[in-house]
Parts: structure tokens; C-alpha cells; sequence
């Protein structure tokens, strides 16, 4: 954990008590701080009371006696409208920041010297994330892993000189972080998310820009440039610090570009580096070759060579639930994208693999499968579950063979048996739901852990080791 110290002998606000909000309370307790929690959650109340966190109704507290108010990100700042919580704050002339600006803070003050690289983006943040952690742990630098992804910032190790923590951060979390000063950072790409949080794609893409506004002279920019607002972004990134821009299938005169299952490094309109991505199962599908663009360029930013990029990429094994390889029942290839909660996020999946029994289904999104149709023909087979499965069949009328089967068990089932029958040499059984989990499962973590389950109780299962190149 690292203690905040910079409100010791002050009183401080947390409202909203998950995973980030616990370890601000904790931290600024163990820093000296006098703190006060509050959810609006009875359930996350009564789980706080017994970790013995001073527990009060803030709503009635007179927020003039507190320093600042610790926001949890998932609690809204501006849109649809500011909580009760940040109104109060507001009036009374204090501070509403969040968990990851206290760690900045924490760190200006420390002196340490650790180094911190950010990266955020609409899509494979997490994937980028942790294979940036990987790369840079798989050279022998000591790396913590954390933000939204993980561990909360608060709860990781301490700042040293021999450390660098690498920080998924969502545009929530950019938002509370006005001191947000990392030595390198990447914003992948933007597309309409969160606008119920953030009102428009214009100031979405705002708050996400904030990851270069402070960025020092030895610092550096990586930039994806596959869609308009960040190439937009990438044209106002002028500064001491060096850009990097990625792109999938155009090449770059400075950064990372990607075709084909190979990366090549660019500077000033020269290849100096380049890895292989095929035959890596762990990075499959475009989307990942931006994502291995981006965590090479971060790399190289922190000064790995070319060829401990290529050993790193080798030995990624991946995230759970992200187009994880499971198991393998003879040729057919079993994959939990139980993340995959909406069109887009399939789409990527779809994209990656050819003959696919394709189990799909929840409580969809609007649009529910509109977008998809140009990966129909990958399809042999799909298998409908949840409270979807009606209407995605009208979706997919005639254009692919379907089944309803309700439940993630006969699915699973189902779609086993008809791969067997496959005379391809990969036929694949995927689980991309489209769909929010919550109709079945109280998560798409829980969803892909009982998809795992079921897929390892076939008869001739065998785990996938996603280490090294896939067969």
C-alpha cells in the first residue's frame, strides 16, 4: 500500500467504498489523515463498518470541516448530473479529486524518483496494460500493475527509484486527476463511450487527451492514429516530450505501425526495429496488433531493446476473459471472450478466427448484433443464449445458422459436438457475448469462469498453455 500523507492531520471525504475507495480510506488513514466514508450502497455500508472505517452519513455532514472529497471514479462528477456528494463540495469550497491523483500527489511528494506509464483508450486498454507490464517485468525491471486494472493505485507498492508502475486509467479516473503527470503515456483510440458520463465525444475525447497535458521533457506521447479524434488529438501534441504515433496498416513516420502479424518500429521515416506477432495466440486480430504496437512503443520509451520485446511478446499469456485460449478438445480450439460485452467488442473477436460455433446472447446493448454482418460468413454455427436469443435470431435470420439453447451449458454442449463434426484445421468454439452478462451471471467475469468450467469437464479437454506461439 502507499500511504497518503500529503492530508495528515486533516479531514477527508470518500464517498463511494469499492475496490479504489477502501484503499483511499486505508491509505489516507495510514498516512495520518482523519477520514469519513460514505456509500449510498446499504450492502457496501455494512461491509465498511466491519473493516472499522469511521462511517457517517455524509449527506448530512457540513463539508466545510473537510479538506477535500475522494470521489470514487464510478460516482458521477458532471453528467447526467453531479452527485450530492460533489455539489456539497462544491459549495463548501473544496477539492473533488480521486484515488489516482492522490498517487501523483503522493509521488511529487516522495521524491522517489519511480516512474509511472498510463495508458487508457475506449478499447484494449487492459490487454496494453498488462502486456507493458509484461514486457518490462520480462526484461528484469520491477513493474506493479494497477488503476483499472487489478490492484487500485493505492494498494500497490510504494514509489521507488527501481520501480515502475504501469496505470490502466479510464477517462473517470483521468477526469479526478489534475496532477496527472506520467513519464509515458497512450491513448489507443476513441470511440462513443461513457456520454451519459461525459455529455458528448467531444469532451470525452477531452478528458482522455489529459494524459499528455502534462507531460516533461524526457516524457513520451504514444497516440494511436486509426480514428479521427485521436488523429485530431495527435495533430495538437506539440511539446518537450517525443511522440509516438501507432496505427494499424498505415505506416508511420515516427511511432509503431502493424500489418500482417508484424510491427515495425519508424523514426523519421526509417525502420530501426520490428517484432513478430504470428503465431502468438495471446495477440491475435488486428485490434492486439495495436495493442502490441502500443505496448512496444512503451517499451522502447523505457529503454528495452528490440529483442527483449520480442521475448516478452513470446511469453504473454494473455487475460482472462479478453480472448483467452482455454482448451483444446482434438482440433477444436475452445476461447472465453466473456468481455466481449457489446457489438464492437465481439466484432474483434469475430475478426480473429474463421470456422467459429459462435456462442452468443445476455441482455443486449442497443443494436444489439447491428454491425457485425460482414463476419457472418466466419460463422458456421451460432448458439443463443439468454434474454436475447429471440430477438437475435430475427437478427441474424437467414444469414447464419443458429440454435437457441438458453443456457451457457447446452451452448457449450452444442457447440462442442457440431466443431467435432469441422473438417477444418481450427475450427473454434467462441464465447462472445455481445451482451451484458446480467440476466444469468452477476458479471462477464463470472460468465467466462463458468464457460472455463464447462469447457474443461468435456471429455479430451486439454489446457491451453498460452505461453510462447500458439500451435
Amino acid at each position: 500500500m502507499i500511504p497518503v500523507t500529503i492530508f495528515a492531520g486533516c479531514d477527508v471525504a470518500v464517498v463511494g467504498l469499492g475496490l479504489s475507495g477502501l484503499a483511499t480510506a486505508r491509505a489516507l488513514e495510514q498516512g495520518g489523515a482523519n477520514v469519513v466514508v460514505w456509500d449510498d450502497k446499504e450492502a457496501a455500508r455494512e461491509e465498511v463498518a466491519a473493516a472499522g472505517l469511521s462511517l457517517a452519513d455524509l449527506s448530512q455532514a457540513d463539508f466545510s470541516k473537510f479538506a477535500a472529497l475522494i470521489l470514487a471514479p464510478g460516482i458521477p462528477l458532471t453528467h447526467p448530473g453531479p452527485h450530492w456528494s460533489v455539489l456539497k463540495a462544491r459549495h463548501a469550497g473544496i477539492e473533488v479529486i480521486g484515488d489516482v491523483e492522490l498517487f501523483f500527489r503522493e509521488r511529487a511528494k516522495s521524491g522517489a524518483g519511480s516512474k509511472v506509464v498510463v495508458v487508457t483508450g475506449t478499447n484494449g486498454k487492459s490487454t496494453t496494460s498488462a502486456l507493458t507490464a509484461h514486457l518490462l517485468s520480462a526484461a528484469g525491471k520491477r513493474v506493479a500493475l494497477g488503476g483499472n486494472i487489478g490492484k487500485a493505485v493505492l494498494d500497490l507498492e510504494p514509489f521507488a527509484p527501481d520501480l515502475t508502475h504501469v496505470l490502466e486509467l479510464s477517462s473517470f479516473q483521468i477526469d479526478l486527476t489534475p496532477s496527472l503527470e506520467p513519464d509515458a503515456a497512450a491513448l489507443l483510440n476513441i470511440t462513443p463511450d461513457h456520454l451519459d458520463r461525459h455529455g458528448t465525444l467531444a469532451l470525452y475525447a477531452a478528458i482522455k487527451a489529459r494524459v499528455f497535458a502534462q507531460l516533461g521533457s524526457d516524457a513520451t506521447a504514444v497516440i494511436g492514429v486509426d480514428d479521427e479524434p485521436c488523429r485530431a488529438i495527435a495533430e495538437t501534441l506539440h511539446g518537450p516530450f517525443a511522440v509516438k504515433r501507432i496505427a494499424v496498416g498505415q505506416p508511420v513516420q515516427n511511432g509503431v505501425w502493424a500489418a500482417d502479424g508484424v510491427i515495425v518500429e519508424m523514426d523519421g521515416g526509417h525502420e530501426v526495429g520490428r517484432a513478430e506477432l504470428d503465431g502468438i495466440g495471446s495477440l491475435r486480430g488486428a485490434h492486439n496488433w495495436q495493442n502490441a504496437a502500443a505496448a512496444y512503443a512503451l517499451a522502447r520509451s523505457q529503454g528495452l531493446e528490440g529483442r527483449e520485446i520480442q521475448q516478452g511478446l513470446e511469453s504473454f499469456a494473455g487475460l482472462a476473459h479478453r480472448m483467452e485460449q482455454v482448451a483444446r478438445v482434438g482440433s477444436v480450439l475452445f476461447v472465453n471472450d466473456s468481455k466481449a460485452t457489446n457489438a464492437d467488442a465481439a466484432g474483434k473477436a469475430l475478426g480473429s478466427f474463421d470456422d467459429i460455433y459462435w456462442i452468443v446472447g445476455g441482455r443486449a446493448k442497443d443494436g444489439g448484433l447491428a454491425g457485425l454482418e460482414p463476419f457472418y460468413p466466419k460463422i458456421a454455427r451460432a448458439y443463443l443464449i439468454g434474454e436475447a436469443a429471440e430477438d437475435f435470431a430475427r437478427q441474424l435470420g437467414d444469414a447464419v445458422p443458429h440454435v437457441a439453447c438458453g443456457t451457457l451449458d447446452h451452448a457449450v454442449a452444442q457447440a462442442a459436438a457440431d466443431a467435432s463434426l469441422s473438417q477444418g484445421p481450427e475450427p473454434v468454439v467462441l464465447l462472445s457475448p455481445a451482451c451484458a452478462s446480467y440476466d444469468q451471471f452477476d458479471n462477464f467475469a463470472k460468465r467466462g469462469d463458468a464457460f472455463r468450467e464447462l469447457v474443461m469437464r468435456l471429455d479430451g479437454a486439454t489446457s491451453v498453455t498460452q505461453q510462447g506461439r500458439a500451435a
